[in-house]
Protein backbone atom coordinates (compact mmCIF):
# COMPACT_ATOMS: atom_id res chain seq x y z
CA UNK A 1 0.00 0.00 0.00
CA UNK A 2 1.16 3.53 -0.77
CA UNK A 3 2.90 5.14 2.19
CA UNK A 4 0.73 8.08 3.22
CA UNK A 5 3.84 9.96 4.35
CA UNK A 6 4.34 11.08 0.78
CA UNK A 7 1.02 12.93 0.93
CA UNK A 8 2.66 15.26 3.46
CA UNK A 9 5.63 16.19 1.31
CA UNK A 10 5.59 19.82 0.25
CA UNK A 11 5.12 19.66 -3.50
CA UNK A 12 3.98 22.13 -6.12
CA UNK A 13 0.49 22.08 -7.63
CA UNK A 14 1.45 19.89 -10.59
CA UNK A 15 3.02 17.28 -8.32
CA UNK A 16 -0.16 17.18 -6.23
CA UNK A 17 -2.16 16.49 -9.39
CA UNK A 18 0.31 13.74 -10.40
CA UNK A 19 0.04 12.19 -6.95
CA UNK A 20 -3.75 12.23 -7.07
CA UNK A 21 -3.67 10.51 -10.45
CA UNK A 22 -1.39 7.79 -9.07
CA UNK A 23 -3.68 7.21 -6.10
CA UNK A 24 -6.77 7.14 -8.31
CA UNK A 25 -5.13 4.41 -10.41
CA UNK A 26 -4.32 2.48 -7.21
CA UNK A 27 -0.64 2.40 -8.19
CA UNK A 28 2.27 2.18 -5.79
CA UNK A 29 4.99 4.72 -6.66
CA UNK A 30 8.45 3.27 -7.13
CA UNK A 31 11.91 4.50 -8.10
CA UNK A 32 11.38 4.21 -11.85
CA UNK A 33 11.08 7.15 -14.23
CA UNK A 34 7.35 6.47 -14.49
CA UNK A 35 6.92 8.30 -11.18
CA UNK A 36 9.66 10.91 -11.60
CA UNK A 37 7.17 13.78 -11.48
CA UNK A 38 6.55 12.97 -7.81
CA UNK A 39 10.16 13.85 -6.99
CA UNK A 40 11.31 17.31 -5.90
CA UNK A 41 13.47 17.35 -9.06
CA UNK A 42 12.47 14.97 -11.84
CA UNK A 43 15.09 12.94 -13.66
CA UNK A 44 14.31 14.81 -16.89
CA UNK A 45 14.88 18.18 -15.22
CA UNK A 46 18.03 16.89 -13.59
CA UNK A 47 19.44 15.80 -16.95
CA UNK A 48 18.67 19.22 -18.36
CA UNK A 49 20.63 20.79 -15.51
CA UNK A 50 23.64 18.65 -16.38
CA UNK A 51 23.32 19.71 -20.01
CA UNK A 52 23.02 23.37 -19.05
CA UNK A 53 26.16 23.04 -16.90
CA UNK A 54 28.06 21.41 -19.76
CA UNK A 55 28.71 18.22 -17.80
CA UNK A 56 29.44 15.36 -20.20
CA UNK A 57 27.82 11.97 -19.63
CA UNK A 58 26.58 8.92 -21.49
CA UNK A 59 22.93 7.97 -20.97
CA UNK A 60 21.48 4.44 -20.66
CA UNK A 61 17.96 3.11 -20.15
CA UNK A 62 17.23 -0.34 -18.69
CA UNK A 63 14.89 -2.26 -16.42
CA UNK A 64 14.38 -0.85 -12.91
CA UNK A 65 17.24 -1.89 -10.63
CA UNK A 66 16.49 -2.05 -6.93
CA UNK A 67 19.64 -3.74 -5.64
CA UNK A 68 23.33 -4.18 -6.41
CA UNK A 69 22.57 -7.78 -7.43
CA UNK A 70 19.99 -6.56 -9.95
CA UNK A 71 22.43 -3.96 -11.24
CA UNK A 72 25.00 -6.64 -11.95
CA UNK A 73 22.54 -8.38 -14.27
CA UNK A 74 22.77 -5.55 -16.81
CA UNK A 75 26.36 -4.43 -16.34
CA UNK A 76 27.47 -5.95 -19.62
CA UNK A 77 26.13 -2.67 -21.03
CA UNK A 78 28.94 -0.82 -19.25
CA UNK A 79 32.68 -0.97 -18.72
CA UNK A 80 33.60 -3.61 -16.18
CA UNK A 81 36.01 -2.92 -13.33
CA UNK A 82 38.98 -4.29 -15.29
CA UNK A 83 38.15 -1.83 -18.07
CA UNK A 84 37.92 1.09 -15.67
CA UNK A 85 34.21 1.00 -14.87
CA UNK A 86 33.33 2.11 -11.35
CA UNK A 87 30.08 0.50 -10.20
CA UNK A 88 28.87 1.86 -6.89
CA UNK A 89 26.86 1.12 -3.80
CA UNK A 90 25.00 3.96 -2.07
CA UNK A 91 24.17 3.87 1.65
CA UNK A 92 21.96 6.50 3.24
CA UNK A 93 22.48 6.44 6.98
CA UNK A 94 21.88 8.50 10.08
CA UNK A 95 23.58 8.55 13.43
CA UNK A 96 22.06 8.74 16.91
CA UNK A 97 22.13 12.54 16.70
CA UNK A 98 19.99 12.33 13.52
CA UNK A 99 22.78 13.52 11.26
CA UNK A 100 22.12 12.30 7.72
CA UNK A 101 25.02 10.67 5.92
CA UNK A 102 25.43 9.39 2.36
CA UNK A 103 28.19 6.83 1.74
CA UNK A 104 29.31 6.04 -1.82
CA UNK A 105 31.62 3.06 -2.29
CA UNK A 106 32.41 0.26 -4.71
CA UNK A 107 29.48 -2.08 -5.23
CA UNK A 108 31.22 -5.09 -3.67
CA UNK A 109 32.64 -3.28 -0.66
CA UNK A 110 31.76 -4.87 2.68
CA UNK A 111 30.73 -2.14 5.08
CA UNK A 112 30.64 -2.74 8.82
CA UNK A 113 28.58 0.07 10.34
CA UNK A 114 30.39 -0.13 13.68
CA UNK A 115 33.77 0.25 11.99
CA UNK A 116 32.40 2.93 9.67
CA UNK A 117 31.12 5.12 12.51
CA UNK A 118 34.59 5.13 14.05
CA UNK A 119 36.24 5.90 10.73
CA UNK A 120 34.02 8.90 9.95
CA UNK A 121 33.77 10.08 13.56
CA UNK A 122 30.04 9.83 14.22
CA UNK A 123 27.79 8.04 16.69
CA UNK A 124 25.82 4.82 16.24
CA UNK A 125 24.76 4.41 12.60
CA UNK A 126 21.57 2.92 11.20
CA UNK A 127 19.87 2.88 7.83
CA UNK A 128 17.51 5.75 7.21
CA UNK A 129 13.82 5.08 6.57
CA UNK A 130 12.15 5.52 3.15
CA UNK A 131 10.43 8.58 4.56
CA UNK A 132 13.71 10.19 5.58
CA UNK A 133 15.19 9.18 2.23
CA UNK A 134 12.53 11.10 0.32
CA UNK A 135 12.63 14.03 2.71
CA UNK A 136 16.40 14.49 2.57
CA UNK A 137 17.53 13.09 -0.79
CA UNK A 138 14.35 13.44 -2.83
CA UNK A 139 14.33 9.88 -4.22
CA UNK A 140 12.45 6.64 -3.69
CA UNK A 141 14.23 3.54 -2.28
CA UNK A 142 16.29 1.93 -5.03
CA UNK A 143 17.43 5.21 -6.59
CA UNK A 144 19.93 6.53 -4.04
CA UNK A 145 22.80 8.10 -5.94
CA UNK A 146 25.55 10.71 -5.61
CA UNK A 147 23.32 12.89 -7.78
CA UNK A 148 20.69 12.98 -5.03
CA UNK A 149 22.98 15.45 -3.26
CA UNK A 150 21.29 18.05 -5.46
CA UNK A 151 18.51 17.69 -2.87
CA UNK A 152 20.70 16.59 0.04
CA UNK A 153 22.71 19.81 0.09
CA UNK A 154 19.56 21.63 1.14
CA UNK A 155 19.09 19.22 4.06
CA UNK A 156 22.69 19.24 5.33
CA UNK A 157 23.37 15.65 4.23
CA UNK A 158 27.04 14.77 4.72
CA UNK A 159 28.68 12.99 1.77
CA UNK A 160 31.53 10.49 2.08
CA UNK A 161 33.10 8.97 -1.05
CA UNK A 162 35.36 5.93 -1.22
CA UNK A 163 38.79 7.16 -2.37
CA UNK A 164 39.26 4.04 -4.50
CA UNK A 165 36.58 5.34 -6.89
CA UNK A 166 39.08 7.91 -8.12
CA UNK A 167 41.01 5.07 -9.78
CA UNK A 168 38.22 4.33 -12.28
CA UNK A 169 37.88 5.90 -15.71
CA UNK A 170 34.09 6.08 -15.42
CA UNK A 171 31.50 6.08 -12.66
CA UNK A 172 27.97 4.72 -13.15
CA UNK A 173 25.11 6.29 -11.20
CA UNK A 174 21.34 6.68 -11.46
CA UNK A 175 19.97 10.14 -12.37
CA UNK A 176 17.43 10.07 -9.48
CA UNK A 177 15.50 7.10 -10.93
CA UNK A 178 16.52 3.45 -11.12
CA UNK A 179 15.71 2.63 -14.75
CA UNK A 180 18.32 5.04 -16.08
CA UNK A 181 22.09 5.15 -15.60
CA UNK A 182 24.68 7.78 -16.42
CA UNK A 183 28.31 7.08 -17.23
CA UNK A 184 30.66 9.93 -16.46
CA UNK A 185 34.23 10.55 -15.38
CA UNK A 186 35.19 11.22 -11.78
CA UNK A 187 36.26 14.69 -12.94
CA UNK A 188 32.78 15.42 -14.29
CA UNK A 189 31.19 14.06 -11.12
CA UNK A 190 33.32 16.48 -9.14
CA UNK A 191 32.23 19.32 -11.44
CA UNK A 192 28.65 18.41 -10.58
CA UNK A 193 29.44 18.56 -6.86
CA UNK A 194 31.04 22.00 -7.27
CA UNK A 195 27.98 23.26 -9.16
CA UNK A 196 25.78 22.44 -6.17
CA UNK A 197 28.36 23.52 -3.55
CA UNK A 198 28.92 20.00 -2.23
CA UNK A 199 32.40 19.07 -1.02
CA UNK A 200 32.59 15.29 -0.51
CA UNK A 201 34.91 13.82 2.06
CA UNK A 202 37.06 11.21 0.33
CA UNK A 203 37.95 8.36 2.68
CA UNK A 204 39.43 4.87 2.46
CA UNK A 205 36.70 2.24 2.82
Amino acid sequence: MFNMFFLEIKVDFKKKIDLEQVLNKNETPDASSKFQNLLPISSDKFLKKLDDWGIEYKYFEHIPLKTVAASKSIQDMFLNSNEGGGHIKNLFLRDHKKNNILIITQQDALIDLKELQIKIGVGRLSFASPERLMEHLGVFPGAVTPFSMINGIQKNVILFMDSSLKDFKKIYAHPLVNDRTLELSVENLEIFFKKIDVFPQWINL
